[in-house]
């Protein structure tokens, strides 16, 4: 990890180097695909961000997005994401759903409904096929307005998912104030299925609250054939994770895009080639 986590003066130095990313064309996203279940057909991807600083190389998001916060670049890493995501999902052959991850800041933002409804009308992206990720976290900053922006996203047709479920304190509540449209279950408990049988009980008991109240569950973090398994044998919708295919530029699953859209067989052989590369 980079010292910029714990070093004020290199947190200060990357800030000033995240500043000019945009300008300076150092951003990129990746794309990591989603799997239905039990069938393993790709659905969707979900976009995620990656900085090709010129000097450190490769910078995750756990690194850079936390300081964008701090600095406000958020706000405007934030709309080039969602307008990047936006042009080059609506000239897939195939269309595909795509996520996407809200920030804290860009949530409390009355007015990214419209920013949003504008990047949809000069991308010609549909609202349909765009999926929005907030935390709990994120929507307990300020709930009331939050939850606003959300109702307002969602009458635009955009779909909204609670991200890192079980990861704050009141999540049932938070179910309850919003109708979201799907849940994911954080990546902390599907990695312990196997060793830890409260982690397990907790995935089995997300997935029937989800049945119940019949909201699709979206598992991440999903690695081994094992994991695989116990949440085939479980029920589980949907699944994100290693297994399924790693974060990449979306021309690496150039063959998944294509139309008509694939078959299964075809399906496994593009992510295997995916996988190698």
């Amino acid at each position: 990890m980079l010292l910029g986590s714990k070093h004020p003066h290199e947190r200060r130095a990357l800030a000033f180097d995240l500043s000019n990313a945009i300008a300076g064309r150092q951003l990129e996203v990746y794309y990591q695909p989603l799997s239905l279940l039990p069938s393993m057909e790709i659905m969707g991807f979900e976009a995620l961000l990656r900085w090709h600083h010129p000097t450190r190389g490769l910078i995750a998001p756990g690194v850079f997005i936390p300081i964008a916060e701090e600095t406000q670049v958020i706000r405007e890493l934030g709309t080039w994401t969602l307008r990047t995501v936006c042009d080059e999902a609506a000239r897939w052959p195939n269309p595909l759903k795509v996520a996407v991850n809200l920030s804290p800041i860009q949530l409390e933002d009355t007015s990214l409904p419209e920013q949003v409804q504008q990047i949809l009308f000069d991308t010609g992206m549909t609202a349909d096929r765009l999926e929005l990720e907030v935390t709990e976290t994120a929507l307990m900053r300020n709930p009331q307005r939050s939850l606003d922006v959300l109702r307002r996203l969602k009458a635009l047709g955009i779909r909204i998912a609670m991200d890192d479920f079980g990861t704050g304190y009141s999540s049932l509540s938070t179910l309850q104030a919003f109708p979201f449209d799907k849940i994911k279950i954080d990546k902390s408990f599907v990695e312990r299925v196997d060793t830890h049988g409260q982690a397990a009980s907790i995935v089995k008991a997300v997935l029937s609250l989800g049945r119940s109240l019949k909201i699709p569950v979206l598992v991440e973090g999903v690695e081994t054939e094992r994991q695989l398994a116990f949440l085939t044998r479980e029920g589980a919708q949907e699944i994100q994770g290693f297994l399924v295919g790693r974060p990449q530029p979306i021309a690496r699953y150039e063959p998944i895009l294509r139309k008509p859209p694939l078959g299964k067989s075809d399906d496994d052989e593009a992510l295997r080639r995916a996988r190698s590369l």
